[in-house]
């Protein structure tokens, strides 16, 4: 075919899938993954001929389709954002203290784990009416009512990572989640778990009902923010237990929402989570759901102790499930991806080791090139 034909049957098949791309927009204005659809279309089209001409044509199209929807009353979530939405320079930070706490009030309380799960998780959305603003990755402190035994001061604050994006799980900018297991001891000379030594402050979070006022400082921390300057950046985020929650407000903002972030992603996010048993997987439906539309760009593993086994015979936690991927992880970190841990610090010692075991194979310094990843800030850490 010669080029000019060629050209043409191009255009004419970018024209019907972005139009069919921006009607579906257009459709399910303000749908979580409308926009990240439309911007699928020209992606598929750019196969056929690779044109910029032809890929801009696609995307002024999509992006009209875009307009429309948020003319329409689509919730696009864009009002939130830095300008431009990677600059981090306004991220805001212990916005309130303890001396001047903020009041939030409980919209939901809901055990998120089955009933063979190792203890009690819940998943808690907080109304902050929009005037407790925070960034994925931050964490909020939480000071739980009453005062200590030993000597009647006010309890100590605790802070939470942050489980939902800047948009929380309602996506008005309004609220914010928390993801909490119920600190609990359980005494072998009772054989029942033992009140008197139960966590003050995830018990009081567990067992609050939508009303309920929490007492909040924060917003804390910048090390596990996502740097998103550039889309193509690689995730690799391993987390035990609840140390999922960053992980989910970076899914949620990346794949679920209509973010200038998601709008831009081509990289891939990959999430290791070690937990005990099926039961105790936290978030895994809106995971798979997320990964079912973004096969390409979401990947995840799982650690089940409980149910699964390592290459040795032994129990399969989180350290042993990264290191079946040593090669290819230490491999993405070599060529820019950011690595995050959250959750248990006994999961840090394993992985370490394992990357270190990867880089004496490859006759690398592993000091030096743990020094060099921190420098340019692609090793990030929370664990408690």
């Amino acid at each position: 075919m010669a080029n000019g034909s060629k050209r043409k049957a191009a255009l004419k098949t970018l024209g019907k899938v972005a139009g069919v791309a921006g009607s579906f927009a257009l459709a399910t204005a303000g749908a979580p993954g409308a926009a990240h659809a439309a911007k699928k279309a020209v992606e598929v089209v750019e196969t056929v001929d690779n044109t910029k001409k032809i890929i801009a044509g696609g995307a002024a199209v999509i992006g009209a389709g875009l307009v429309g929807m948020k003319a329409m009353g689509g919730n696009a979530q864009d009002f939130l954002e830095a300008e431009p939405y990677w600059d981090q320079s306004t991220v805001p930070v212990n916005v309130y203290k303890n001396k001047a706490p903020f009041t939030g009030k409980v919209v939901s309380t809901k055990r998120i784990v089955g009933p063979k799960a190792t203890g009690e998780t819940c998943h808690i959305i907080i109304d902050h009416n929009g005037d407790f603003p925070y960034w994925e990755g931050q964490s909020w402190g939480v000071i739980p009512p009453g005062t200590r035994e030993k000597d009647g001061k006010p309890h100590a604050v605790r802070l939470y990572s942050i489980a939902s994006s800047r948009y929380g799980d309602d996506m008005t900018g309004k609220t914010g989640s928390l993801c909490v297991r119920r600190a609990t001891y359980w005494c072998p000379e009772l054989k029942a778990d033992d009140p008197a030594k139960k966590g003050i402050c995830s018990n009081f979070l567990c067992d609050t009902n939508p009303g309920d006022e929490i007492t909040m400082t924060g917003p804390a921390g910048k090390v596990m923010l996502m740097p998103e300057e550039d889309p193509n950046t690689d995730y690799i985020m391993v987390a035990t237990g609840t140390g999922i929650a960053p992980y989910r407000g970076f899914i949620r903002r990346l794949f679920n929402e209509d973010t200038p972030a998601a709008r831009a992603y081509k990289g891939e996010a990959w999430l290791f989570l070690g937990v005990a048993n099926s039961d105790a997987l936290l978030y895994d439906d809106e995971f798979q759901e997320a990964k079912s539309r973004f096969p390409d760009n979401l990947r995840i593993d799982y650690a089940l102790s409980r149910e699964q086994t390592n290459a040795k015979g032994g129990k399969m936690y989180i350290q042993d499930k990264v290191e079946e991927y040593a090669d290819e992880v230490f491999t993405k970190l070599e060529n820019g991806a950011h690595i995050y841990f959250c959750g248990l610090k006994g999961m840090m010692p394993g992985i370490q080791d394992m990357l270190k075991g990867v880089a004496e194979k490859k006759g690398i310094d592993y000091d030096e090139w743990l020094k060099k990843l921190k420098k340019a800030k692609q090793w990030h850490v929370e664990v408690y």
